[in-house]
């Protein structure tokens, strides 16, 4: 499909630098079929059901943004995935005169060797530090990956360490936030266990990669950055149990969407899972596992926007968002969410 297809304008104003004051006091446009519904986050268990299961990805972001020099040259770099313990690949900036083998200096005596250099800035970055050293020179050394139209309108600050993390992040490795995840309180998972809907968690490390925007003219020639994923063999079995019984499977996020998708084969059945995923989703893919999605407001002719038109329908989707638009919904990672029907499902 022509990416263009997927543009749209959104009023400055609307992008949202800070989060709600509270977070389930957002706003949840629910979006099934031609149906358009204006509601808040802490209702959404209006919309689930006893012998649901929602998935949550427990990503946890790491301070992924480092200022440092080479030689006499700022550099500014942003790991997007971790390659093993101590490598990673990142985004230079500027980027067209590093070599490699040059040698970049942190903060703290932190330092990265460039051990490959690849296309659009994309570098491969070997550090003096592994394991247990390296977070701790990550957490002295960078900032909170704030995503560029926040980082550039504002700078990244002490609040954004709690707000940009969800409450139930585990797993150190995300340099982007699971952003659907941002709006669960303690209250609103109490609410969602109240009701006899089940809470389950998968994990995925989400990359720098998912803000590159789309350069193509055609989605069939665009490539996506590679993320690494785990599904347990319990929670494959949970999802698989819940569809034979006749109930939904409700993914917090596109991030743990692409998971479950990535580790569900054409029958529907989903496997253990453990390793990397590149899965691009856009109109007209056959979703095998996810039947209602919640997730936030994303940037025209982005693959996440591709995503969701994907799921709920390319019309329904450009109408939800014109919707949105013109009712003041706050967009992006800060912003407001939306419940999405599975088209297929309607």
């Amino acid at each position: 499909m022509k990416v263009d297809l997927f543009d749209f304008n959104l009023p400055k104003e609307l992008i949202a630098l800070r989060p709600a004051t509270k977070r389930d006091g957002a706003r949840l446009l629910v979006v099934k079929d031609q149906s358009l519904q204006d509601n808040q986050v802490l209702d959404l268990t209006d919309y689930l059901t006893a012998g649901d299961v929602m998935i949550f990805n427990d990503t946890r972001v790491i301070p992924a943004r480092l200022k440092g020099m080479r030689r006499t040259a700022k550099m500014e770099i942003t790991l997007h995935m971790n390659m093993q313990d101590g490598i990673w690949k990142a985004f230079a900036k500027p980027a067209k005169k590093l070599k490699q083998n040059d040698v970049i200096n942190f903060n703290g005596g932190l330092e990265a060797t460039v051990l490959d250099k690849g296309e659009a800035g994309e570098v491969t970055l070997g550090f003096n530090h592994s394991g247990d050293q390296l977070r701790k020179a990550l957490n002295e050394a960078g900032i909170m990956p704030l995503p560029p139209y926040i980082a550039s309108q504002r700078a990244v600050d002490a609040r954004d360490d709690q707000d940009y993390q969800t409450i139930y992040s585990k797993h150190d490795g995300a340099v982007a936030a699971p952003t659907a995840g941002l709006h669960f309180s303690e209250q609103l998972l109490k609410s969602i266990d109240d009701i006899g809907v089940k809470r389950a968690f998968v994990t995925l490390h989400v990359g720098a990669g998912t803000f590159l925007p789309v350069k193509v003219d055609d989605t069939d020639q665009h490539k996506m950055h590679s993320e690494w994923g785990e599904v347990s063999a319990e929670i494959a079995e949970l999802v698989n149990q819940t569809h034979k019984k006749g109930h939904k499977v409700i993914s917090v996020g596109t991030t743990s969407l692409r998971l479950l998708e990535s580790a569900t084969d054409e029958n529907g059945n989903i496997s253990a899972f453990k390793g990397s995923t590149d899965i691009f989703i856009t109109p007209g893919y056959k979703f095998r596992c996810v039947d209602m999605l919640m997730t936030n407001f994303h940037l025209p002719k982005s693959t996440l926007f591709m995503l969701v038109s994907a799921f709920a329908g390319f019309e329904n989707m450009k109408a939800a968002y014109q919707h949105a638009i013109n009712k003041n919904y706050r967009f992006y990672s800060y912003g407001d969410s939306s419940l999405l029907y599975l088209k297929d499902l309607i």
